[in-house]
């Protein structure tokens, strides 16, 4: 029978990122998931609960939106990991890192419900902004890359939401 080797702790992973740096980085990243999942929450709340006129399109919406999140919340959390850290993965937790509310226990109207979002959105984005100059500095592309693509999903969410807004 092979034997199972077990993982490495954190202070004996050389990927040329130092143990200071790698702690910065996966402490932010944490940040960036406990608002992914919120957000993720948020918007699978709301494709459950929207009604009105414009209940099939936000419907509709909302699932799209809700997958893209949760699909998102995996590659963050194996950043983390990779760089030789734990990832938050309890209500409790996330509920202390993230920088977005939970939903309301009522559901709001459905053009309230696209401002929350839009708020959502643009909350994490800042979030992931964040943590640019801290992966910079240790030269962490893998985490720069992914920074880039989370940007660009949610500056593009919002802006498409506030357009539901305009009058």
């Amino acid at each position: 029978m092979p034997k199972t080797s077990k993982s490495a702790p954190a202070s004996s992973i050389n990927i040329g990122i130092s143990e200071k740096d790698r702690a910065a980085i996966a402490t932010s990243l944490g940040n960036l998931l406990a608002d992914t999942y919120t957000l993720y929450l948020t918007t699978h709340n709301f494709h459950w609960n929207v009604t009105g006129p414009m209940f099939n399109t936000l419907h509709q919406m909302f699932m799209v939106q809700y997958t893209e999140l949760w699909n998102a919340v995996d590659p963050v959390a194996e950043r983390i990991r990779s760089l030789g850290h734990a990832a938050p993965g309890s209500y409790a937790q996330f509920g202390k890192l993230a920088s977005i509310k939970d939903a309301p226990a009522t559901p709001p109207k459905a053009l309230e419900m696209v401002r929350i979002l839009v708020d959502g959105h643009e909350s994490v984005a800042r979030t992931a902004r964040k943590i640019f100059p801290i992966a910079e500095k240790a030269g962490d592309e893998p985490t720069a890359d992914l920074l880039t693509q989370r940007l660009t999903v949610h500056e593009q969410t919002a802006w498409m939401l506030r357009s539901l807004l305009e009058a």
